[in-house]
């Protein structure tokens, strides 16, 4: 890193259910790539937006009619997320998705990942395999199988997730990340002063980098 650049801590909270937690994703790397001399350090915070889902899910379509009180209902917000999908070069496929999952192994996952400098990858293949795969990311075989693509050991992903270590400190930080009133998700915090809630365009995140270097 030159000695001009900017290191920005970026934490982000996330579900890796929420569609427009990916659009946010992109959008982030877009103004990543369009910023001058800011080198980013991107942690995954969890963040459940079904926290009483079941273990094995539950049915989709039960799901987004309880949800949304009807299919109709999801299908106009669909309408918004695939044509945020075409400009994020996201194809999103939710005829696939056909189990709507718990999501706590997964946050297990990620936050065990950071260790070995993974996390964006794993994040991704998670993003990607549930959302143009349908796969069941609440199942530790599949979390395996998508972690293995973005790099890690199989066998030890599933051993882990087989425990129950990492368990306190997941719960942990998704408490931390209530307390700062956080309701919704994505959720952007900057240096740890500057906060942005939603999946925001490229511009927006710009100023947010820019107000953030202000304030360190």
């Amino acid at each position: 890193m030159n000695e001009q650049d900017v290191l920005l801590r970026i934490e982000i909270y996330s579900d890796v259910i929420c569609p427009w937690c990916y659009v946010g994703k992109r959008r982030l790397e877009r103004a990543l790539g369009q910023s001058d001399g800011v080198q980013a350090q991107i942690s995954w915070r969890p963040f459940q937006l079904n926290p009483t889902m079941p273990e094995e899910g539950m049915d989709r379509t039960l799901y987004l009619k309880a949800k949304f009180g009807s299919l109709d209902a999801f299908g106009q917000m669909k309408e918004h997320l695939l044509a945020a999908g075409v400009e994020e070069q996201i194809p999103f496929a939710f005829e696939k998705v056909l189990r709507t999952p718990n999501t706590f192994l997964a946050h297990r996952l990620i936050r065990y990942v950071e260790q070995q400098g993974r996390q964006d990858a794993v994040v991704e293949s998670l993003f990607r395999g549930y959302f143009t795969e349908g796969a069941d990311i609440g199942s530790v075989p599949v979390l395996g199988q998508l972690a293995g693509r973005a790099g890690l050991d199989v066998a030890a992903v599933e051993s882990f997730l087989r425990s129950e270590e990492g368990t306190t400190e997941v719960k942990a930080e998704e408490t931390a990340g209530r307390k700062l009133g956080i309701h919704g998700v994505p959720y952007f915090v900057f240096n740890g002063s500057l906060s942005l809630s939603g999946a925001q365009s490229p511009d927006i995140f710009l100023s947010a980098f820019q107000q953030a270097e202000k304030r360190s």
